[in-house]
């Protein structure tokens, strides 16, 4: 019995030690969500503005203006996967992780951010053509050497279409799964981040109705070969945004919901003991009893 109660109290211990760590996990991966998620409603107005200017300038160009608008038979599909480095943040990178096995792979290729996504092509036999390292906090400058590359992709015609696969950031809770085709471009909408599709809508319908109308110099040509690529490159930027606050999110919930059940766990091992010892204190009482009415 003593083994026992020796065995519980270990155990007891050690899912004390466990919650101490999940717990400062808890609060690191909190205070990275807020900042992450401050970044991202920070860049709202200007996706807004970018892509009510893109739609003006692109509803009043000739078909083929632009080589990043041409639209062309799919042989050869690139993806983008932006996944993370690190786990403990429940089945973000599983939800991730199976949208890529949707794709064919015989005719996509792929461009990893992020470990988990790279351990995943590479462990079912898929084609990685590159593999970009991203900071916990990365900047424009990053995302913009991992949208050029894809843009080259496009452009030089070694790929037909480049789509960006990502974890939308709802809300604390909520992180959606999403495959988004940046390349050819077919739309400005902007992007979803905070608030959710319904949001972005409205932010777009409102923004369309009281859209001026606009005066370009030189000509509309060059605005289109100025303003397009940048356009692609803050979308890849958005999307590491949105998804690195879905991983803190994640992560936060994760180890919310761990240490909750170390505190549960804690208190059924105590209550359990405390049996156990009761129960081995009223043995020894027996026992002192029985002895004492022999001896009598």
């Amino acid at each position: 019995m003593a083994a026992n109660t020796r065995d519980i109290r270990r155990r007891i211990k050690s899912v004390k030690n466990t919650s101490q760590i999940t717990k400062a996990m808890q609060m690191v991966a909190a205070a990275k969500m807020r900042r992450a998620q401050q970044v991202a409603i920070a860049g709202r107005a200007y996706a807004e503005l970018l892509g009510q200017v893109l739609r003006s300038v692109a509803g009043g160009a000739e078909e083929g203006a632009h080589e990043l608008l041409a639209a062309r038979e799919v042989k050869k599909e690139l993806v983008l996967v932006i996944s993370t480095d690190k786990g403990l943040c429940g089945a973000l990178n599983t939800n991730l992780l199976r949208e890529v096995a949707k794709f064919d792979p015989a005719t996509t290729v792929f461009v990893a951010c992020g470990r988990k996504g790279v351990q995943y092509i590479a462990r079912t036999n898929r084609t990685m053509i590159a593999e970009f390292p991203l900071r916990d906090a990365p900047g424009f400058l990053e995302t913009k050497a991992i949208a050029k590359f894809c843009m080259d992709k496009f452009v030089s015609g070694e790929v037909d279409k480049v789509t960006v696969l990502f974890t939308d950031f709802i809300n604390t809770l909520t992180q959606i799964p999403k495959a988004r085709t940046i390349l050819p471009i077919t739309s400005f909408e902007v992007t979803s981040g905070i608030g959710g599709a319904n949001e972005t809508a409205n932010v777009q319908a409102a923004a369309d109705e009281d859209s001026p109308e606009y005066l370009f110099e030189p000509g509309m040509g060059a605005v289109l070969s100025a303003v397009l690529p940048h356009h692609v490159y803050f979308q890849v930027y958005q999307m590491v945004l949105d998804a690195r606050a879905s991983e803190h999110s994640a992560r936060m919930v994760a180890m919310k919901s761990a240490t909750d059940n170390a505190k549960q766990l804690i208190k059924d091992l105590t209550l359990e003991y405390n049996k156990v010892r009761q129960a081995a204190i009223t043995t020894e009482l027996l026992e002192i009893t029985t002895a004492q009415m022999a001896l009598a």
